[in-house]
């Protein structure tokens, strides 16, 4: 069986959590990592017992890494993500998949052109309990959904250089904590037919506060908000016609996810996991290359476009500009 060397591009913390993460994916071995600061990388690297570079160049152009991982700032992720197309790697690309919808589809279409795996790193998508909620709402055990609501929020302390707060970093509340319940009304309900949208816009800028109504067939909704200055419960509640299911908390990587029928007792579905749920986005990377996929049926292009189309008509909604990341 292949061992697949893996490349991480940033040092970050999500960057830390992939590294342990892949300590527990089968036929995965982390390679190397990548900053602009070389002291930076070196320092991971001691940490995780792999290879150091003082760019990110250095790393794409390694011809021993199969599959890199993009974790750095949003505002990089298109070009750091081509780049490594552009030497025959597989990615595996932090969400946001990039800043909007276009850069989105450059990143599809030099994936496809190179024949090369790439998936955007949506690892709730992935949760076995997200997935085993979605099994049971299909299952129509509890019918029709009617009206989904979740929320995530954090209360940040105020510093126009971190990058919660900087346009130049692509900050706000939408692309960074509102894709979460923005994400599960899309994975539950599907494509709405219509979006309404508002935000409260901060000194800097960005969205703090963002609050977002999806409008789908038969008279049912999700209502969803995200906040950089509010600290909300982070739960999603999906409300069906014999009963809802609950996540909580977060909705990001729910700790317990709770059936409720309307006649009957709750169920837990708590679902003993390992590791800090990054292996599982992984193991599937592994999966579809070994298949010989370049997407992937779990998370697939066409459903990062939808997701970032229907963020890119929320910021048209709430005005929300990022300097050379035009929506169009």
């Amino acid at each position: 069986m292949k061992t697949y060397n893996w490349g991480i591009i940033g040092t970050g913390f999500i960057a830390q959590k992939m590294a342990a993460a892949l300590l527990l994916v089968p036929q995965s071995k982390l390679y190397a990592v990548a900053s602009r600061n070389s002291s930076t990388a070196a320092n991971f690297a001691a940490t995780h017992n792999c290879k150091a570079y003082g760019s990110y160049e250095e790393l794409a152009n390694d011809p021993d890494i199969d599959i890199v991982y993009i974790a750095t700032p949003h505002n990089y992720h298109c070009e750091n993500t081509l780049m490594c197309i552009s030497k025959g790697k597989h990615v595996l690309c932090e969400k946001p998949f990039a800043v909007n919808g276009r850069e989105v589809r450059l990143m599809i279409d030099a994936a496809r052109e190179k024949g090369v795996f790439l998936m955007e790193a949506l690892w709730t998508r992935f949760n076995p309990r997200v997935i085993h909620a979605k099994s049971s709402i299909e299952s129509g055990r509890l019918g029709k959904i009617k009206l989904l609501t979740g929320n995530l929020g954090d209360l940040k302390p105020f510093d126009p250089e971190n990058r919660f707060f900087s346009k130049q970093l692509i900050g706000g509340s939408l692309l960074d904590m509102g894709i979460y319940p923005l994400f599960m009304a899309l994975f539950m309900l599907g494509k709405p037919k219509t979006i309404k949208a508002a935000a409260g816009i901060g000194a800097t800028g960005v969205d703090t506060n963002c609050s977002i109504t999806l409008g789908y067939e038969d008279d049912a909704m999700a209502i969803l908000h995200s906040s950089l200055v509010a600290a909300t419960d982070g739960v999603c509640v999906i409300h069906c016609e014999k009963g809802k299911i609950e996540f909580g908390p977060s909705i990001y990587a729910p700790e317990k996810v709770t059936l409720v029928p309307l006649e009957g007792n709750p169920e837990d579905i708590t679902l003993e996991l390992t590791g800090n749920y990054y292996q599982y986005e992984a193991i599937e990377v592994i999966r579809c290359i070994e298949a010989g996929e370049t997407s992937s049926p779990m998370w697939s292009w066409d459903d990062s476009i939808v997701l970032i189309d229907s963020m890119d008509e929320i910021r048209r909604q709430i005005g929300l500009t990022y300097e050379g990341h035009d929506i169009g």
